[in-house]
């Protein structure tokens, strides 16, 4: 399969890039790096990137920005982010990316662990995650051509939370996040939440 990776350079990104490399051609697509460029927070960004890439068999995004910070503290801007970037920017991906998918293709999105485990601070993250799963549950219903959409929730990333500083012991390795993707693209399922931990 022709899959194209955004995000194809953050942890999760290059490692399912590697999962999916074995076996397949990988288009790798990010801000300010790979072989295409393209914020998917900008509609006419990735207009001209699906244009360049068509045709695809697969898109998997790994991408999406989103801030964390106390309700009362957090702006407008920073409610917006998430909102354009994380939520409207997957959303356009498959709107958008439709007309050069190929038959039974595939869309994998990015939610996250905190749309159904929130903690202080993650209500602006919490949000999209949510919305996106909510729109893939509901767009899956009426993909044509027999293409398929699901979104993987990953848990907190070991690697991450080491990058962080913070305590790596409750993250699931990124390897294991990966496998979560690779059943998405290379399996049969649609509007699945695919949750990360099971592959753990």
């Amino acid at each position: 399969m022709r899959i194209m990776l955004i995000g194809a350079s953050g942890t999760i990104g290059n490692a399912v890039g590697q999962a999916l490399s074995e076996r397949h051609e990988i288009l790798r697509v990010g801000r300010s790096s790979g072989d295409l460029r393209a914020d998917i927070a900008d509609p006419d960004a990735l207009r001209a990137m699906f244009r360049t890439a068509a045709p695809y068999d697969a898109v998997v995004c790994a991408a999406g920005l989103a801030a964390f910070g106390e309700l009362h503290r957090l702006t407008d801007e920073e409610f917006q982010l998430g909102l354009s970037s994380k939520l409207m920017g997957q959303v356009n991906l498959v709107r958008l990316g439709l007309s050069g998918i190929t038959d039974a293709g595939s869309f994998t999105l990015t939610s996250g662990v905190l749309s159904q485990e929130p903690i202080p601070g993650s209500s602006a993250i919490s949000m999209v995650n949510a919305g996106v799963e909510a729109f893939v549950r509901a767009a899956a219903l009426e993909m044509p051509r027999g293409v398929r959409l699901n979104v993987v929730s990953p848990p907190w990333v070991r690697e991450t939370l080491q990058a962080m500083g913070w305590d790596p012991s409750p993250g699931l390795p990124v390897a294991a996040v990966a496998k979560a993707y690779v059943d998405s693209v290379e399996g049969g399922m649609t509007g699945k939440v695919i949750d990360a931990r099971d592959y753990a």
